[in-house]
């Protein structure tokens, strides 16, 4: 599928600015075409078999009426009843107030054309397209909208639209013309408020018909005299009086607006504005119940992480106490395993969900197996090639076991009586299925396994063999083998499958 991103990369004669600045004209002319009621096509020149062809780089269907492109036109080559008028906006050619009509089917469309100017050079046309049976019937809210609408498309061809002074937040749930919107006089002046405007209005508390006030002066000595709590945002005075393309949101005890302000210009001074306005109220209530939640959910995991650290210190506590070396060794290897399903609920206490970046994890909890397991004397370094990716919190803690038993086995058994040595985890993922190799340059097979010969040798009681097993097998619905590693070493290979999406 072609994209503008295509098309720009053909052109031999646009530079990186002039393609940043139509990429500013993609991401602003929504509203143009929602006001205008009408359908934009982007025409830059491509030179191709000696001659400059015209492709149509962009298109920008209205949202307020139907649009009578149904095919995607981007990467397709104009329409060749199109190309003169065209071409005459890219020589430069005023073609101001010059309506082109043709019969697309049975409808009749009316196509403007201006030159996309940036400074003082011409960088392609934008068309607007008109289906006229949607002109059939303008009442008030039509004409002005259409006004607007074509006070911005005259705008591009001035050069001033998109605007170069950007002050937007980059907020979610931005205002659509469909939303509401105001319409100002170069002095702040309400020329005209559509009714979802009026609607946004009243929940702030403003009943009084605008028309004719001076928009940002009465808006502001209203919540003056309310006893409600306000909440505004810097960029609201420049807003309501139109004069910077910024948006602002007014949130009061019961209620929050967003605005976004598009000035007006004509010839280089300002004419007035076009205000957006878009009822939020419900969205900010929802963001903040789950603001809530995540930090309900991130102080339970930061809970019963120190619960579970908790209860690893009593244990050490009591091997401490413990003269029996044998029950000692078994307390230790329980601490370790707390202090591992511990770790990750400390992950996940600094997420705002249930899933956790399991490198950052997993690196964490081996060293410290290692540290555990390894004498001082011991030099034993982990080395790490993929990546395991996010994954939830119920694959995780298993996985993580399973992962630092197999190196706690490696360390006490595959390099026993050694200084030195080294470990190797590889991970290949696709989606949920893993494949994760642990390699040693141990003492070989035979230290690692039990006496069958088929799983990890484990301390103690053999609870690790279990741990590993179980949750492979089980829980994993995977597979593990043991085998010599060459030229000495063992070599653990597991195919797992995990149980959450990401």
């Amino acid at each position: 599928m072609t994209d503008f991103t295509d098309v720009f990369a053909r052109s031999t004669s646009l530079e990186d600015e002039d393609k940043a600045w139509l990429r500013k004209l993609i991401d602003d002319w929504q509203v143009m075409a929602d006001l205008s009621f009408a359908d934009l096509l982007m025409v830059i020149p491509i030179f191709h078999d000696g001659r400059d062809g015209l492709i149509i780089a962009a298109q920008c269907r209205s949202s307020t009426v139907v649009s009578r492109q149904v095919e995607d036109m981007v990467g397709q080559v104009l329409p060749t009843i199109l190309d003169p008028l065209v071409r005459d906006a890219l020589s430069g050619k005023d073609t101001t107030g010059i309506d082109h009509y043709r019969m697309v089917g049975t409808a009749t469309v009316c196509d403007d054309v201006v030159p996309i100017r940036r400074d003082e050079r011409i960088l392609g046309v934008l068309i607007r397209e008109t289906n006229m049976i949607t002109r059939l019937a303008n009442g008030h809210y039509e004409s002005e909208s259409i006004r607007v609408g074509h006070a911005l498309f005259d705008m591009v061809g001035e050069g001033s639209f998109p605007y170069k002074c950007d002050l937007l937040s980059k907020q979610r749930h931005d205002p659509r013309v469909s939303d509401g919107f105001l319409v100002l006089s170069e002095e702040g002046i309400v020329e005209y408020a559509a009714p979802n405007a009026v609607s946004c209005l009243r929940r702030l508390g403003v009943a009084t018909d605008m028309v004719g006030r001076y928009l940002s002066q009465y808006v502001t000595d209203q919540f003056s005299k309310s006893d409600a709590s306000e909440t505004f945002t810097e960029a609201l005075p420049g807003v309501l009086a139109g004069k910077f393309f910024a948006d602002a949101e007014i949130t009061t005890r019961n209620s929050s607006i967003a605005m976004r302000s598009f000035p007006l210009y004509h010839r280089g001074e300002r004419t007035g504005a076009v205000i957006l306005c878009r009822d939020v109220t419900e969205v900010r209530r929802r963001e903040r119940e789950l603001e809530t939640k995540d930090a309900t959910i991130a102080e339970i995991h930061h809970r019963v992480k120190n619960n579970l650290q908790a209860v690893s210190s009593l244990l050490r506590l009591q091997a401490r106490r413990t003269s029996n070396q044998e029950v000692r060794k078994e307390l230790q290897e329980a601490m370790r395993r707390i202090e591992t399903i511990a770790v990750v609920h400390e992950g996940l206490s600094k997420t705002a969900d249930e899933n956790v970046d399991f490198d950052k994890v997993i690196a964490n909890l081996l060293h410290m197996a290692v540290e555990v397991a390894s004498t001082d004397e011991q030099h034993i370094s982990i080395s790490y090639l993929g990546k395991f990716g996010t994954m939830a919190a119920q694959d995780a803690t298993p996985l993580s076991l399973v992962l630092t038993e197999l190196v706690t086995n490696c360390v006490e058994h595959g390099f026993e009586d050694r200084t030195e040595g080294t470990i190797n985890i590889s991970v290949g993922r696709s989606g949920k299925k893993l494949n994760i190799l642990v390699e040693d340059d141990g003492n070989g097979l035979g230290s690692e396994t039990d006496e069958k010969g088929s799983a990890a040798r484990s301390s103690g009681s053999g609870l690790g063999t279990q741990i590993i097993n179980t949750f492979v097998t089980n829980d994993f619905d995977g597979s593990i083998t043991w085998e010599s590693n060459y030229p000495h070493g063992t070599r653990v290979t597991m195919s797992i499958t995990l149980r959450a999406t990401e």
